[in-house]
């Protein structure tokens, strides 16, 4: 059986990612696939995240009745308040509909439940905290006083802010308790998950703990999801600079004191400009919701951290880092198909056939390009699809080599072997999908069934709501991200440190800033194949 992992969130965007995420945890099927003790821990008053979240003040906000009141060295001292929406009795993660009735749930996809009424579509004041759907245990939330999440003044922006708050011995001795607590209660700790904003001075709190975590759990697995918002054109140039330095810097930090390090956005660029969001055939979100895109996110998450998941395996964290971290490798790209196109009833190689000239997956880690046919190592999780292989009529051939294979199994590494010749490929397949539960978002095209396949004609369309997906995932060591580390360099290049003076006088050093630019150009060579390797000091150069 997996052994415990304990999550920490650094900032609210890494928040509205975590409250989908572990809302997605919720009712597990009888006979589950999946360890729920890897991620929570079991209490007297049930289940809850073994989680620290650090946050900034203004940026919780009451939890409701699926959240616990933080401890009084946090920020918020108030009473728990349960709000309800008007004429509904309940809010929406406590509403009692049925999961397909549609016309309860039809705000759900222009904003997340909070105090009254949902937010609009274009509100700017919605919380992660309005969505989440599981109670916390009283040390999971921890709000940083020195900072606000909202305002024009107060704001923690830039990366120097974020490792200074970590200097103050009390804040440093309040992290260190809460790591204790959940560490010493773990009968076997695999590591840590931390999911950590890269776009704002979260990427300074994220390089200072991930330097906390190597230094005291330096045997154990530690596995950084760098999460960023989706990124449209921006007025301020300022604002626009500091998230392209916060990013850049929390990469090299981030990567240097993981195991692995993983980019997360469904933004198509993390450079100066803004490129447009990714795109999902049977998806309809509105990429200017956190709501929204953090949803996608979590599905893909979740589905992408499954093999440290699984009851049935001896794999874990440190066993992923390092089957996808050699030669320097430790950044790793993230691909998901959200949901896995697949038509009702067929089969898994009927479903795989289907998609023999290009993978359906989307890239989901800001490296501009989309298609990929190259990679040096991956992880892959397909889950939700039938596991039963077809059975072919004695003396006849089976249609495809796929419809050969005897277990689902060796129908995907069939699959992989051929659409990534000589790449290391490790797999699982999955019975168990996705659910997409309230207050998961109303997202998803009506061609799908509640169960989120497609029908086998196109043109019928489903009344019922969607209530949980296949997924199929790929944690990839690829040539891509050779493009979104050297994208960076040339844009710190053009940036400088006159242009942001104010970023460095608040606390980053122009030498540390000279060498974390050498130490992303040396990453980015790790990922050169070939004849790209011979032209790297020409480009180098030329930039």
């Amino acid at each position: 059986m997996a052994g415990e992992v304990v999550t920490l969130q650094l900032g609210h965007y890494a928040g509205c990612v975590g409250a989908h995420w572990w809302g997605l945890q919720r009712c597990p099927p009888e006979g589950t696939e999946l360890s729920h003790a890897a991620l929570l821990r079991a209490g007297r008053d049930g289940c809850t995240p073994r989680l620290i979240a650090l946050e900034l003040k203004g940026g919780v906000g009451p939890l409701g009745r699926g959240g616990a009141r933080p401890e009084p060295l946090a920020a918020w001292r108030g009473d728990v308040a349960n709000y309800a929406e008007p004429g509904t009795g309940t809010a929406l993660r406590d509403r009692g509909q049925r999961p397909g009735d549609a016309s309860a749930d039809a705000d759900c996809g222009s904003g997340a439940p909070g105090e009254g009424a949902a937010p609009s579509a274009g509100s700017s004041t919605q919380l992660w905290s309005d969505y989440l759907s599981v109670q916390l245990h009283p040390r999971s939330i921890y709000v940083l006083q020195q900072y606000n999440h909202d305002g024009d003044s107060g704001r923690l922006e830039a990366f120097g802010q974020g490792e200074k708050l970590l200097q103050d011995a009390s804040c440093m001795e309040e992290l260190e308790d809460r790591l204790h607590f959940y560490a010493e209660e773990c009968d076997y700790l695999q590591g840590f998950q931390v999911l950590c904003d890269l776009h704002d001075g979260f990427s300074g709190v994220g390089a200072k703990v991930t330097e906390v975590l190597q230094d005291e759990y330096s045997r154990k697995g530690i596995l950084t999801w760098g999460l960023t918002p989706v990124t449209h054109t921006v007025a301020d140039s300022q604002k626009n600079f500091y998230r392209v330095l916060n990013a850049a810097l929390g990469i090299v930090h981030l990567s240097a004191h993981s195991s692995l390090f993983c980019p997360l956005s469904l933004s198509g660029s993390l450079g100066i400009k803004p490129q447009p969001p990714i795109e999902f055939p049977y998806v309809n979100y509105d990429a200017s919701l956190n709501y929204h895109s953090s949803a996608v996110l979590a599905a893909a998450l979740d589905t992408l951290t499954v093999p440290y998941r699984l009851c049935s395996s001896r794999g874990s964290m440190m066993h992923l880092a390092e089957m996808l971290s050699f030669s320097g490798r430790k950044v790793v790209a993230a691909w998901a198909a959200v949901p896995f196109p697949a038509v009702r009833g067929h089969s898994l190689p009927d479903a795989l056939c289907a998609h023999q000239q290009d993978v359906p997956w989307k890239l989901l880690s800001s490296c501009k390009e989309q298609k990929v046919s190259r990679c040096f190592a991956q992880s892959v999780v397909l889950r939700g699809v039938c596991k039963e292989s077809p059975t072919s009529c004695p003396g006849q051939q089976p249609p495809s080599p796929l419809h050969a294979c005897e277990t689902a199994e060796q129908v995907l590494q069939y699959y992989l072997h051929t659409a990534f010749p000589g790449a290391f490929s490790a797999s699982h397949v999955l019975e168990q999908p996705c659910v997409t539960l309230p207050p998961y978002p109303r997202i998803f095209s009506p061609l799908l069934s509640r169960q989120g396949f497609l029908p086998d004609d196109l043109s019928s369309y489903s009344a019922a709501a969607v209530e949980s997906i296949p997924v199929l995932t790929s944690l990839q060591s690829s040539p891509v991200l050779r493009t979104l580390l050297c994208d960076l360099c040339k844009d710190l290049q053009k940036l400088g440190t006159r242009r942001c003076a104010s970023f460095f006088a608040a606390g980053v050093e122009e030498d540390d800033f000279h060498e974390a630019l050498q130490e992303l150009r040396t990453l980015s060579q790790c990922y050169q194949m070939g004849f790209e390797a011979d032209n790297s000091e020409d480009e180098s150069d030329s930039d």
